[in-house]
């Protein structure tokens, strides 16, 4: 969850690699549902639909937010995945990767209909009990099968909460060590993506938080990402070799030392940085993203879903 020092912080899990690389030792040879390529091999594209929350507000305005600036987040999401060149998502670090993931908006509702995978609900001429700001609430507006589709609420939230409340997103549960530590959707709990209209996408705002970045870190969460900070302890924090080792929340756009006097990596996409200089996912976290997509049976199934 990409938040403010002064707003709560979801439990992140956490992970050790070289566990993590027996896991995957250990069930490369299972039949799953649907195997992952390695990646670098080929791209998987994986479904989602945009839940736009509003309050009456004429398309465009406000929380009602326009198609073209929905279409934009998603391409932002792309650039960052795929590290593209000649945009923000790019970086030549040697410990950077393309994780050979891409985001499609729905092509298809849960009906079988034809849809460019934006779905505006009214708020204001809808009743539902008040649950406060987390996803079972703003599932109660729409919510579509998880096995088929990555849900993704703007949330209708004041002006005021600008550079406050970015995002929150719920994680996989799989056999990986610290999942305990991830917020884990129970029987009856929406599992998905929140983030506050204000930062969907690119804007002016005065924030540092203003070019699409908080979907970006919040889908990390989604596919199991850490924070690169983990349980705030040196020798365990994310448990990827090659993210320098922190043991505190990483705010701001310069980098300073972290752990053993190692420069932190500033511009990770699971820290709390500035979206201006957020460019870079490690091959380590790439390889976790992949193996919660070949394990995790909900995660598995959106590679195949109909809404593709």
């Amino acid at each position: 969850m990409k938040l403010e020092k002064s707003t709560k912080i979801l439990l992140t899990a956490l992970l050790a690699f070289n566990v993590l690389l027996t896991s995957c030792s250990k069930n490369d040879d299972s039949v799953g549902p649907s195997p992952i390529p390695e990646p670098g091999n080929e791209v998987v594209y994986l479904p989602v639909v945009v839940h736009v929350i509003h309050n009456g507000e004429t398309l465009g305005e406000g929380p009602n937010l326009s198609n073209e600036r929905i279409e934009r987040q998603i391409e932002i999401l792309n650039e960052d995945y795929r590290r593209k060149l000649g945009t923000k998502g790019f970086n030549d670090h040697p410990d950077g990767g393309d994780a050979q993931i891409e985001f499609v908006l729905a092509k298809k509702t849960p009906g079988g209909e034809q849809t460019n995978g934006i779905n505006r609900i009214d708020a204001s001429q809808i009743n539902v009990p008040d649950l406060g700001y987390n996803q079972n609430h703003y599932a109660q507006y729409a919510y579509w099968d998880t096995s088929a589709y990555i849900n993704i609420w703007t949330t209708p939230l004041p002006e005021s909460a600008v550079c406050l409340s970015l995002g929150s997103a719920t994680g996989p549960e799989t056999d990986l060590p610290g999942t305990e530590f991830l917020t884990i959707p129970g029987p009856n709990d929406a599992d998905g993506i929140m983030v506050n209209w204000i930062h969907f996408g690119e804007s002016d705002i005065d924030c540092h938080a203003r070019f699409g970045r908080t979907l970006t870190h919040e889908m990390g969460h989604f596919l199991g990402l850490l924070h690169t900070w983990g349980s705030g302890e040196c020798d365990t924090n994310d448990f990827c070799d090659d993210t320098p080792a922190v043991d505190e929340h990483v705010f701001g756009s310069v980098p300073y030392l972290g752990c053993a006097g190692e420069e932190i990596m500033i511009g990770n996409y699971m820290n709390y940085s500035h979206d201006a200089v957020m460019n870079i996912f490690t091959k380590d976290q790439i390889h976790r993203m992949h193996y919660v997509l070949k394990n995790h049976p909900g995660r598995n199934a959106l590679l195949t879903s109909p809404a593709l």
